[in-house]
Order: structure tokens, then C-alpha cells, then sequence
């Protein structure tokens, strides 16, 4: 590998393992025995050094993981159908036991929502989408079909571990895929459980050994491993900036799941209430660890009042500047001598993902048990609403037009093109701001999750491909299109 592929490999795995955890060098605990109901037997060792597709080493996990595509491709349809059955059964059966534990491991998020993740796992198409298209003529019959990679190598994040790795294992295998997953340190042991479950399963329906593989103890050499690997033909990465760049420089075809930083704009037509409540439900889902959550909100001047006033109204806490100050404080950490210049700050990863509370509490102020949300007033440059922050608080910045706020929105925004809302009754309001902004996901009047399908239309999808393009991740996501000629003049009529 050069060394230009050595820098970039490391400048992922540094971003990837750095923002949320453990440092690149900490080795995750041995994965704990899962209980009965996962169906798990971890005293049971699976071919080519594996246990039911969780490896040491990275080789290993690929070499078995590519004699599982060809296993896969002589079941066919119905194998795929069957695997994709067993991973929506076992998800959902599991979601209370596998969420208690991802959130014990991870420490970050909620429960009632880590559970409604697993669950919504039934939602993921599967082969169903990949319908071919056929054509006759005066000179023979084509046919293109949507055909697989091969092993896909796939990089996961600590924010939705278990719901990740299930969703892309459909996706995945739907098209014919089979995987190895790289997860995020600080949600190793959870994944890996979830792994071996879903092998056991599959081996013991299928015949098919180690279709999905995971490396028990992710490391810099795991993941260079992954890249390197001659089985490897496509990567699906979740990360920043870096990751991105660094991913599709790796001499790969990789689908890259990137940054967000959502903005909402709500103007003077918008309902209120409901543009409060959508705000909260989606800022508070998970703590506000989803990429595609409500992180920063402009208001017209002339409704920021009753705007903020609604959402006091439907449970969500307001800080005042004093309180706002000493959350920024213990929420950031600022480059010594610049004063928290938003230019300098950096999010304090002690806080992502925690619950109203933990904040309140650095805030300096008593909330309610039930509060979901902090929110304050803000100018648009404040950290809040410049960085991606992902805790249950959303900072709101008064605008004096629409104009304004579609300029100060797409700011905020960083031409990421992932996920921006408008919650408004004006059509030419939504045009104005779905052309500037020009993002994969664009919700109008509802919350962010009615983006994947949960309270709006459409499918779900843990992994949105904004930097390469491909959006929302399905199953032709991960396909080839191939094209089959029989040349003669075949047509009966």
C-alpha cells in the first residue's frame, strides 16, 4: 500500500475510532456471553478461525466471508429471502435485550429508542426491489439485472451500532452481498454479539457459514486489512469529512454515509405547535444522535416568540443566556487564548448522546424527569448551531426573512447536502429552500424521522450516502447492473 493510502487509511480510522470513544489504540473487552434468547453458543468455533463469523483477523474474516457469496449464490433468491427473514425476526425479537446492552456498552442515547431502531429493522427492503428490466426487439431479447460486488466491507458507527450492521446485512444481502463489518470500538461487543446470533441463525437455516463477519477487536491493522483485501470490492463507510475523503481515495468503489448538521426554518405560516412538537420529537430521538436530527432552528423574528413559547408548552426546557454560557462551556472545549471563538470549538464527547439531564445539570438548572429537550436563544455563530453536537438541546437564531434564514440555514448546513427541514405553508418558501440547500433529505412540516419513512413516506435506511450520491442506501445500492444480449430475431408477434 503507499504511503499517501497509509495516511488516508490512518486519517479514517482516526476520525472514524476518535470522535465518539475509545482512542485507536484501546482493544474493546471480550464480547460478553449473550443470553439464551439470542440463540447464541460461544463455546462453538465456525470455519477458518471464526466463531459464527466473529474473527481475530481481518484476512480471515474476508477469505470466509468470500466462500459465503459463492454459498450464497447457489441458494439464490430463496437463500437471500431466508436470511433477510431470519435478520427482521431475530431484530425485532431481540430489540429490548440487544438495545439494553448496546446502551450499557455505548453510554450513549435511550433505550426506548435504541429498542424502536431494532424494531423498525422489518421496514428495510429487501429483494423485492431489485426487479430486472427486460427489453425485445426486431434483433433479440436484453436483460439487465442487478447483480452483487462480491464482499463488501463496511464501516460502522457507535451511535447505532446493532440497527446499522442489521439494516445493511438486508440491504446487503438482498442484492447478494455478503459483509465484513469494522464497528466502532466503543460498540464492538454489542455488534459482535448481534453477529453471532445472526450466523448461528443462518448457518443453521441456510447451510451458509459466515455470511456476515465482524472483527472482534477493531484496530488501525484491521481496518487497513479490510481495504487491502484482494475479496473486498466495494466499502460502505460512515464518518466526517475525512473518512470520506480518505475512503474514496483508498482505491475502492466506496459508498460514503457523511456528516450532517441539519437545519430547520420555520416561517410565518408554519403551525406552530406542530413545528414545536416535530422539533422536539426529532431533536430528542436518541438524544439526538441520528445524522439527520434537528441540530440548529432559524425563526422569523416576528414568530420566534410564540415558536419558543410552544415548545415550552409541549415539554421542552429554555435555558437563559447564563445557563446557555455554562453549557457551552462544558459542552465545548475551546483552543487556549481564543476566548471560545464558535471558530475554535470542538464538541466535548463526554457529552454526545447523553440525556437532558446530564446537560441541565452543566447548565446549572433543575428540569423536570420527563424533559426530552434544552433549548435556547442563540446568534448563528455560536457552537450549537456551527457544529454538529448531537445532545438533546437546539439552539434557536431569530431571522429577519426567509431570505435570510435559507442564507444563514445553508451556513450552518456546510454544504454537507444531508437532511435540511422547513416547516412552513408556503410553497415557494419549500422551493426556495430545497434549491439552496440542495440536500439528500428535505422534510417539510413533520420531524426528521418522517425523512426515513417513520410518520412520513419511504423506506429506512441507516446508512445515507450523501457525499458519493447514491441518498437513502437500499439494496440496489449495492448491485452491479448487468446487461444480457441473445441477438436473433426472437419475437413472436
Amino acid at each position: 500500500m503507499s504511503a499517501v493510502n497509509e495516511v488516508l487509511i490512518r486519517d479514517i480510522v482516526d476520525e472514524i475510532l476518535g470522535r465518539i470513544g475509545s482512542p485507536p489504540s484501546a482493544a474493546p473487552a471480550p464480547v460478553a456471553a449473550a443470553k439464551p434468547d439470542c440463540g447464541c453458543q460461544h463455546s462453538q468455533k465456525g470455519p477458518a478461525g471464526g466463531q459464527f463469523g466473529v474473527f481475530q483477523d481481518a484476512n480471515q474474516a474476508c477469505e470466509a466471508a468470500a466462500g459465503a457469496f459463492v454459498k450464497l449464490q447457489k441458494g439464490g433468491i430463496a437463500a437471500r429471502q431466508k436470511v433477510i427473514d431470519i435478520v427482521k425476526t431475530m431484530a425485532e425479537s431481540n430489540a429490548k435485550e440487544w438495545g439494553r446492552i448496546e446502551l450499557e456498552e455505548t453510554k450513549i442515547g435511550r433505550l426506548d429508542h435504541k429498542i424502536e431502531k431494532l424494531l423498525g429493522i422489518k421496514g428495510i427492503p429487501g429483494v423485492e426491489w431489485l426487479r430486472p428490466y427486460g427489453l425485445s426487439g426486431d434483433h433479440g431479447i436484453t436483460l439487465e439485472e442487478y447483480t452483487p460486488f462480491g464482499v463488501i466491507g463496511a464501516i460502522t458507527p457507535s451511535t447505532h451500532s446493532i440497527p446499522t450492521l442489521s439494516g445493511n446485512i438486508v440491504n446487503m444481502v438482498a442484492a447478494g452481498n455478503a459483509v465484513v463489518f469494522n464497528a466502532h470500538p466503543s460498540a464492538s461487543r454489542c455488534a459482535a454479539l448481534a453477529i453471532r446470533a445472526y450466523n448461528q441463525a443462518i448457518q443453521r437455516e441456510t447451510g451458509i457459514e459466515n455470511l456476515c463477519c465482524i472483527i472482534e477487536q477493531p484496530t488501525l491493522d484491521s481496518f487497513k486489512a479490510l481495504c487491502a483485501s484482494e475479496h473486498v470490492r466495494l466499502l460502505c463507510v460512515t464518518g466526517g469529512p475525512g473518512v470520506v475523503k480518505a475512503a474514496m481515495q483508498a482505491g475502492k468503489r466506496a459508498i460514503c454515509a457523511g456528516p450532517g448538521n441539519p437545519p430547520v426554518l420555520v416561517d410565518d405560516t408554519a403551525c406552530m405547535k406542530r413545528a414545536a412538537t416535530s422539533i422536539i420529537k426529532g431533536a430528542a430521538y436518541d438524544n439526538n444522535l441520528l445524522c439527520i436530527g434537528e441540530k440548529e432552528v432559524f425563526a422569523l423574528d416576528k414568530i420566534a416568540d410564540k415558536l419558543m413559547s410552544e415548545m415550552e408548552n409541549n415539554g421542552a426546557v429554555r435555558l437563559n443566556s447564563a445557563q446557555l454560557d455554562r453549557l457551552t462551556k462544558a459542552a465545548f472545549t475551546f483552543k487556549e487564548g481564543h476566548g471560545g471563538g464558535c471558530a475554535e470549538a470542538s464538541v466535548n464527547k463526554d457529552f454526545i448522546g447523553k440525556d437532558p439531564a446530564v446537560l441541565a445539570q452543566a447548565a446549572g438548572v433543575n428540569i423536570p424527569a420527563n424533559t426530552q429537550l434544552l433549548f435556547a436563544e442563540t446568534d448563528g455563530k455560536h457552537p450549537f448551531v456551527i457544529e454538529e453536537q448531537m445532545m438533546p438541546f437546539v439552539p434557536v437564531v431569530r431571522v429577519k426573512s426567509v431570505e435570510e434564514g435559507i442564507v444563514e440555514a445553508k451556513e450552518a448546513e456546510h454544504n454537507y447536502k444531508h437532511t435540511a427541514i422547513i416547516h412552513s405553508h408556503d410553497v415557494e418558501h419549500m422551493t426556495a429552500m430545497a434549491r439552496a440547500l440542495d440536500t439528500t433529505l428535505f422534510i417539510k412540516n413533520g420531524p426528521c424521522m418522517a425523512g426515513l419513512g417513520a410518520g412520513g413516506e419511504g423506506y429506512l435506511s441507516f446508512s445515507i450516502a450523501t457525499p458519493t450520491g447514491e441518498g437513502v442506501t437500499n439494496p440496489k445500492t449495492f448491485t452491479r447492473v448487468r446487461r444480457c444480449v441473445m441477438v436473433d430475431n426472437l419475437r413472436i408477434y
